[in-house]
């Protein structure tokens, strides 16, 4: 039988666990602290990016597929987010997915958050950096071994660094 309390107590439940779900991010305090947060302004923000690289940072925007020059990126070294500098992904996890984005099957370890992105009428995992917060792209359970996840990242939220 249901009462009024015992669907009081219920619902209650059901809406924390959703609030937990949907707005916790996810990532190595420890790594985050060394590396140490980078904070802007909005108004510094957009001095320090292009128009298109604030676009996809801070608003969450996706670059159209087959732009990005990195996709034909093959050489030893590192994407860093655009907005901090940070060393996100390594070229040793690139892969070509065929997706249109360049794509990863694995962070360095610590340099991305996560959280789940519900917009477009889909669920998602977000993918941030973890250093300045800003929107790298979304991770995906499609990629190959041996994480079989795919990082498809913005183009336009990295830039390379050779070895």
């Amino acid at each position: 039988m249901t009462t009024r309390r015992t669907f009081l107590i219920g619902g209650a439940g059901i809406v924390g666990m959703a609030a937990l779900g949907a707005g916790w991010w996810v990532w190595d305090e420890r790594a985050d602290a060394a590396i140490g947060p980078v904070v802007h302004s909005d108004a510094e923000w957009r001095k320090i990016l292009t128009p298109v690289q604030y676009a996809s940072l801070r608003q969450s925007a996706t670059e159209q597929a087959w732009t990005s020059p990195l996709l034909d990126e093959h050489r030893k070294g590192d994407f860093d987010c655009v907005g901090c500098s940070s060393a996100v992904f390594s070229s040793t996890t690139k892969f070509e997915s065929g997706t249109g984005w360049p794509s990863f099957w694995a962070p360095i370890q610590g340099r991305v958050a996560t959280r789940v992105d519900k917009t477009a009428f889909m669920i998602r995992t977000e993918v941030h950096c973890a250093r300045c917060g800003g929107h790298l792209g979304h991770v995906f359970d499609d990629g190959p071994p041996p994480t079989h996840l795919r990082y498809c990242i913005n183009g336009v939220a990295l830039k390379f660094v050779p070895a």
